[in-house]
């Protein structure tokens, strides 16, 4: 018998109405900086919530969209996870606003916080829940993302860049050969220091000093090596595909965190893969952080560019800094 197994049955993706393109920040920012995001990121325009849109209600949006897809009703639903580091709240959790929202009311649910590697790390753990334990059969997997409200407007580094949006899967359980094949997590904790959101958490309590520094907000604090994300995921993704008993060659696509395309580029050149073998929506919605590798999925998927026994990976990286890589037999 088959080892029972996860499979991604359904994709999904959402953002806002809101469309903020490169010209806003040249206006805002008093110099052509649209120029370079599109000749270096292929940044175009990105989608910011509106004043009274949060986390919570991005992910709503895209649960409606993944269960329809899935022809599913949220009462399916044995466990909800929602990867995410610009929460509705502190506590609680987001995914617990999402459960009462959804009306799922068989469903656990829990946040994780790795930052971008976020959806891919939560991929994972969903993955082990429906082998480990036969209760768990429909899982709800969500990358959401609204970084918009944490950006200070007059720093050129971060406010072009970050956007909002959210991407979902929902995994089933299957005892034929496909679905989950592995997967891995590394971190580099010593970079944590080097780019995040250093208040509102117990460290560094909000307070008017701290909203006048903008330490309540995000900050590139040091320059990350360039090497650093296509050395790791070019590493990993090799010897994730090898421990699932395939050779890189056999990759059919692979979606990585949408940061920046040089990065994606180098990958794909040192894995001797092209541009063919993957899918990037960074530069219609910027980057989208937890949620951009399941938005690329998503219009993928949409757009007929999967086929059954395709060899799909994923490989995700964000502050901390944390890795995560999967690899799925669609």
């Amino acid at each position: 018998m088959m080892r029972r197994n996860a499979k991604i049955i359904a994709t999904g993706m959402y953002a806002p109405d809101n469309i903020v393109s490169n010209q806003y920040f040249n206006e805002l920012l008093g110099e052509d900086v649209g120029t370079w995001l599109e000749e270096n990121l292929t940044i175009r325009e990105r989608r910011w919530c509106n004043e009274n849109e949060s986390t919570a209600d991005l992910a709503e949006k895209v649960s409606e969209i993944v269960l329809q897809n899935a022809n599913l009703s949220a009462e399916d639903l044995d466990l909800i996870i929602i990867s995410t580091d610009t929460p509705e709240y502190i506590s609680p959790s987001t995914a617990s606003v999402l459960q009462h929202r959804l009306g799922a009311v068989n469903a656990g649910t829990y946040d994780i916080n790795t930052a971008c590697a976020g959806f891919v790390t939560a991929l994972d753990i969903g993955a082990k829940y429906i082998q480990a334990d036969e209760r768990y059969n429909t899982i709800l997997i969500i990358g959401a993302y609204v970084m918009s409200k944490y950006l200070n407007l007059k720093d050129k580094k971060t406010v072009t860049l970050f956007a909002d949006g959210a991407g979902a899967v929902i995994l089933h359980s299957t005892e034929k050969d496909t679905g989950w094949q592995s997967s891995q997590l590394h971190t580099e904790g010593q970079y944590a220091d080097w780019m995040g959101i250093y208040a509102g958490g117990t460290k560094n309590p909000i307070s008017d000093e701290v909203i006048a520094n903008h330490d309540h907000q995000l900050k590139f604090v040091k320059k990350f090596p360039k090497e650093l994300n296509p050395l790791m995921w070019t590493k990993m993704v090799t010897e994730s595909v090898i421990r699932a008993g395939y050779k890189v060659s056999d990759i059919d696509k692979i979606f990585l965190t949408q940061i920046n395309i040089n990065s994606i580029r180098e990958t794909l050149d040192n894995l001797g893969l092209t541009m063919e073998n993957t899918h990037t929506v960074m530069d219609r919605y910027g980057y989208t952080g937890s949620a951009c590798i399941p938005m690329a999925l998503a219009e993928a998927d949409q757009q007929g560019q999967l086929k059954p026994g395709d060899l799909v990976v994923f490989m995700g990286s964000g502050g901390g800094l944390a890795f995560a890589t999967a690899v799925f037999k669609w």
